[in-house]
């Protein structure tokens, strides 16, 4: 096994067509497991991804053929590049075409090892963890580790590397029929206190003690960060620039886009930031194809900040170089955090303090879009939807599925508290960077009772 950069010099040397580009990925892995009150697996993992992308000129036009590899025996990088080229000439003209990026010099980290970890970052979670096994709930979860390093080079010059750390803790705890869930993103899990964790798991269960049914209706609710992170992710990952501008999403308007729009009272700001503090994301584009959000021509383009929403207005929408030219917008790249702010200091405690009667939910899963015109959601509310009455809570409610758009939910929002680090329940396998407020809905459409427990 060669060293990554070897990987993307050779890669480049074997190059026969116009330009190329060359993506390594090692990733250093780590997990545990429990159940049961009783730890189960644990392991670590190293493997590495590379991808040749192959680009052929012709006037104009542009042909790109991308093949991906998991090998690491460097014999079989002149073959890869070969299959990678025949793509290329056999492909049809790319629609996002464009210079690729130039570097004058290769950054002064590229040349660094790859960043690892090991289990020895679990070892204050375990240890708490294994203390609160003797207790009387039953507790299930899982927390992983992960540290990703990505070398980027181009045939134009690009010698880029970024280390990236990605760390989750779930707990679910099981009380007779009762179930709560708890999580937390992190980077090094230094930051996580177990403790607290399972204090809020323990005061959830409590909370579960009274059952009580209620029907489908509009419920005025409290939705815990965590919820909103879910919601708030898939409304970027909608806010593509060409998509608006061709009349086919939920942020086209007659003529155009709803850049401008203002969606709400309260003065809510949605920003993705690289730099953003305890979120910091990869700073340069990093991507194997192309999408309405990023282009493979835009690979090791510096992304800078974007406030997808500033104080309650649509103020961005994602724009890759090719569609920022193409529509004469800004240039505009999703980043691989999201921050939601704008909000007062208000706690979730002491937004339910300030309820007469409404429902506090924990997460939502199983998330899927009904109406991309309007981007219409439903999903089902998991482990935990709590009655809330004259500000305290007096039991926990079934299920429900609910129908709701985020950007209705920005229009009818009427609070938004604290902004802190949460964990999305939902798309935390892609989408682990995140910061939200609670926020209270006077009217979130609980459509139909669930059954799901």
């Amino acid at each position: 096994m060669i060293d990554p950069q070897q990987v993307v010099e050779r890669a480049l040397a074997a190059r026969t067509v116009d330009e190329s580009l060359v993506i390594v990925t090692d990733a250093s892995e780590a997990s545990l497991r429990w159940a049961n009150n009783s730890m189960t697996t644990n392991g670590v993992s190293l493997s590495r991804t590379w991808t040749v992308i192959s680009i052929v000129r012709e006037g104009d036009i542009a042909k790109v053929g991308t093949v991906s590899s998991s090998s690491v025996d460097p014999e079989q990088i002149s073959a890869l590049v070969q299959a990678s080229e025949e793509a290329a000439r056999t492909a049809t003209p790319a629609d996002d075409a464009s210079d690729l990026i130039t570097q004058s010099a290769a950054e002064t980290d590229w040349d660094l090892p790859p960043a690892l970890t090991d289990i020895g970052v679990f070892a204050q979670l375990a240890a708490d963890l294994s203390t609160a096994f003797d207790g009387g709930d039953q507790l299930f979860g899982f927390a992983h580790h992960q540290m990703h390093t990505t070398w980027l080079g181009s045939s134009t010059g690009v010698r880029r590397r970024t280390a990236q750390a990605t760390g989750s803790v779930e707990i679910n705890g099981k009380r007779g029929d009762a179930s709560a869930w708890v999580g937390s993103g992190t980077v090094d899990f230094s930051d996580i206190s177990i403790p607290n964790l399972l204090s809020q798991l323990t005061t959830r269960l409590d909370w579960a003690g009274n059952s009580v049914s209620l029907p489908a209706g509009r419920y005025e609710t409290i939705l815990p960060p965590s919820a909103v992170a879910d919601l708030m992710i898939y409304l970027m990952w909608t806010m593509e620039g060409r998509g608006a501008e061709e009349g086919h999403t939920a942020l086209s308007s007659t003529g155009g886009t709803r850049i401008g729009e203002k969606l709400g009272s309260l003065p809510l700001t949605l920003t993705s930031d690289p730099g953003a503090e305890g979120l910091q994301s990869a700073p340069f584009v990093i991507t194997t194809s192309s999408s309405e959000s990023v282009s493979l021509f835009d690979n090791g383009m510096e992304i800078e900040p974007v406030d997808w929403v500033r104080d309650g207005v649509v103020n961005a929408l994602a724009y890759p170089r090719h569609a920022a030219q193409e529509f004469g917008r800004p240039v505009a790249v999703p980043g691989d955090n999201l921050i939601l702010t704008g909000g007062d200091d208000t706690s979730i405690e002491d937004m339910i303090a300030g309820t007469e009667k409404g429902l506090l939910l924990t997460t939502l899963w199983y998330i899927r879009e009904v109406d991309p015109a309007t981007l219409l959601l439903t999903g089902l509310t998991r482990d935990g939807v709590y009655l809330i009455e004259d500000g305290k809570i007096v039991g926990a409610v079934n299920n429900f599925r609910f129908n709701e758009s985020p950007l209705d939910l920005l229009r009818r929002v009427t609070e938004a508290g604290r902004t802190e680090i949460t964990l999305p329940r939902e798309w935390k396998d892609w989408f682990t960077r995140t910061a939200m407020p609670p926020m209270r809905i006077p009217d979130f459409h609980m459509s139909s009772v669930s059954q799901a427990q």
